[in-house]
C-alpha cells in the first residue's frame, strides 16, 4: 500500500510539472506575439512624434531592414521578416510613396530589386536612432543587462531553429 501512494504521488508530480511547462511554453509564444506588436507600436509612436502619417510601422521596419542593401522581395521573405503578400504590398506602397526605388533585375526579368531612396534613408535613420536609445537606456530603465539579452538571444534562436525544423523535417 505504501509502494502505491508513492507512486502516485510521483505520477501527481509528473502531471503538474508537465503542465507547468506546457503553461510556460504558451506564455512564451504569446510574449514573442506581444512583443511584436509592441515593438510596432514603438515605431509608429515614433513616426507619429516626427509627424510622418505616410507610411506605417510595418512600412518602417521593411525600410529599416533593406538599409543600405539593395534585394528583391523574395530576398526579404527568405530572411523570415515578412509574408509574401505582406511584402509585395508594402514595397508597392513604398515606390508609390518615394521611400523605395525599385528595376528589374537584368538577369531575371521577373524579378524586381528595391533599394532606399532618399526618403527611405531618413526613415531608417528614425528607426536607427529610436533602437540607440532604447539600447543605451535598457540596462538603466528596464533593468536588463546584456547577458540576459544575449541568453534571451540565445534562447529564440533555438526556438527559431526548432520550429523551422518542424516544417522543414515535417516533425
Amino acid at each position: 500500500m505504501m509502494h502505491s501512494m508513492s507512486s502516485n504521488a510521483a505520477e501527481a508530480t509528473a502531471g503538474n510539472e508537465a503542465t507547468e511547462s506546457h503553461d510556460v511554453y504558451l506564455k512564451s509564444l504569446t510574449l514573442v506575439e506581444r512583443l511584436h506588436r509592441r515593438l510596432l507600436d514603438v515605431i509608429k509612436d515614433e513616426l507619429d512624434r516626427m509627424g510622418n502619417t505616410e507610411i506605417n510601422s510595418v512600412q518602417a521596419l521593411l525600410i529599416f531592414n533593406i538599409g543600405n542593401q539593395e534585394m528583391t522581395a523574395g530576398e526579404l521573405r527568405t530572411r523570415g521578416h515578412y509574408l509574401g503578400s505582406n511584402v509585395s504590398y508594402n514595397l508597392k506602397k513604398l515606390v508609390e510613396a518615394g521611400y523605395i526605388n525599385h528595376q528589374r533585375s537584368d538577369q531575371d526579368r521577373r524579378s524586381v530589386r528595391v533599394k532606399l531612396t532618399e526618403m527611405g534613408h531618413e526613415i531608417r535613420e528614425v528607426v536607427e536612432a529610436l533602437y540607440d536609445r532604447h539600447w543605451q537606456q535598457l540596462e538603466q530603465v528596464a533593468d536588463i543587462r546584456m547577458d540576459e539579452l544575449e541568453m534571451l538571444n540565445s534562447t529564440l534562436f533555438k526556438l527559431e531553429r526548432f520550429w523551422t525544423d518542424q516544417i522543414r523535417f515535417r516533425l
